[in-house]
């Protein structure tokens, strides 16, 4: 079977299915604007696409995300095109439609069937807008309106597509019931032998002491510090947190961008301003013992998790992060918000421990009640990482249900 897979930085949730179908012997390829020229990994052929330079022009402010994203999917059609005129045809699209490079493909190739991963239907709704007041929209009556205009994507899309997979049940959740009924929930997975507890892990990072499980170690991770993830929550949270444990090293992981919801004032990034925030209430000695990490790579991220004693996540309702339940396979303890997608991996007193999101007190009391009882810790860490085993295990559980989904939508009738 010919599989095209369509994700702007591939492999991204493709990164096991794509090598594992093509192991299988099938003719997998992928569009993307993450490589400059033509290459081969992991038995994929990997093909760029490139973005129009384009002149300014004049746009209603509500329309960009959907300009941004026909850019792309006229960009990728049009690469599409060149592998058409060559004699391509997919048997079978696997799109990540965020981006929207895959809007036109169907019109190039209406007898290939279409799967697509559903990342997140854009609720308009509390709590999904709305979530966090010191963050409301200046004209919050507007917000409705704007965010159902982030849907066209997803609109144009499901006509187009036979099914559907999302890693969460939040996530697929999210959906209309038109479209929530050809999602099968399947999680990307979690390769709980590497991501696993490891007693003698020794954590060498440049710039930073060397770290070992005899340290006590609190550890919160975000791709980007931001609201979104609770970062200023946690930062607020901080001064408190190094009273109660002096002998505690905070390790803070994240870029300086955004990810999700709103930029920062101009000129600043989250991670400055809240650091500024709480300043002057951390004494010069105990600043000592908080290490702001940038985004590292994934063996070193996996030493911090197993490093860690308490792990923090904290979240809006939103998509749940890897580091999360990467963190749970590893082993480590967890102090999570008490928020919808959280909720579907850690349960209160068996997986985890779960707090009011802007609760900052409740927060350092979990933390500091955690690294007091290690038997706790290791209750709720072996809890936590046998979930992630039996129910979110990459090669066991989630790969081959991802391969059986694939294999069923192939033999789907066409959807248009």
């Amino acid at each position: 079977m010919k599989i095209l897979f369509i994700h702007q930085n591939f492999p991204g949730q493709y990164k096991h299915l794509a090598p594992a179908l093509a192991a299988m012997g099938h003719d997998c390829t992928a569009l993307t604007l993450k490589v400059d020229e033509a290459t081969t990994w992991q038995g994929v052929r990997v093909l760029p696409y490139t973005l129009p330079k384009r002149g300014a022009q004049v746009l209603h402010s509500w329309l960009v995300d959907l300009d941004t994203k026909v850019t792309r999917g006229e960009a990728c059609w049009r690469a599409a095109r060149q592998m058409a005129d060559q004699g391509y045809a997919p048997d079978l699209i696997l799109a990540h439609p965020g981006w929207g490079e895959s809007m036109f493909l169907r019109d190039l190739w209406p007898k290939a069937r279409m799967a697509i991963y559903c990342e997140l239907y854009h609720e308009a709704g509390y709590p999904h807008l709305n979530f966090d007041p010191e963050f409301m929209a200046r004209e919050p009556e507007v917000q409705p309106m704007r965010i159902r205009l982030k849907n066209l994507s997803n609109h144009l899309h499901f006509p187009h597509a036979e099914a559907g997979i999302s890693p969460t049940a939040f996530q697929a959740d999210t959906f209309p019931p038109e479209f929530r009924d050809r999602i099968t929930v399947c999680h990307d997975g979690i390769d709980t032998a590497w991501s696993a507890p490891d007693p003698a892990v020794t954590l060498h990072l440049k710039g930073h002491p060397v770290f070992t499980r005899e340290t006590e170690i609190i550890t919160f991770i975000n791709r980007n510090l931001e609201p979104y993830r609770g970062y200023h929550v946690f930062m607020r949270a901080l001064p408190d947190l190094l009273r109660a444990r002096p002998n505690a090293r905070v390790l803070i992981i994240g870029g300086d961008e955004v990810s999700y919801g709103a930029a920062p004032p101009k000129g600043q990034t989250w991670k400055q301003l809240f650091r500024e925030e709480v300043a002057d209430q951390i004494t010069a000695e105990d600043w000592q013992r908080v290490h702001f990490i940038a985004r590292i790579p994934h063996d070193q991220l996996t030493r911090v998790l197993q490093i860690s004693r308490v792990h923090v996540y904290l979240t809006y309702p939103f998509v749940l992060s890897w580091s999360l339940m990467e963190a749970m396979s590893c082993g480590a303890a967890i102090v999570a918000s008490d928020t919808a997608p959280v909720r579907e991996v850690i349960t209160h007193g068996r997986t985890g421990r779960l707090i009011d999101f802007f609760d900052r007190d409740a927060l350092v009391r979990e933390v500091t009640d955690l690294l007091d009882d290690a038997d706790a810790r290791a209750r709720l860490g072996a809890a936590a990482r046998q979930l992630m085993i039996d129910k979110y295990d990459l090669q066991t559980i989630c790969l081959p249900k991802q391969i059986k989904w694939v294999e069923e939508v192939a033999k789907m009738p066409l959807a248009v």
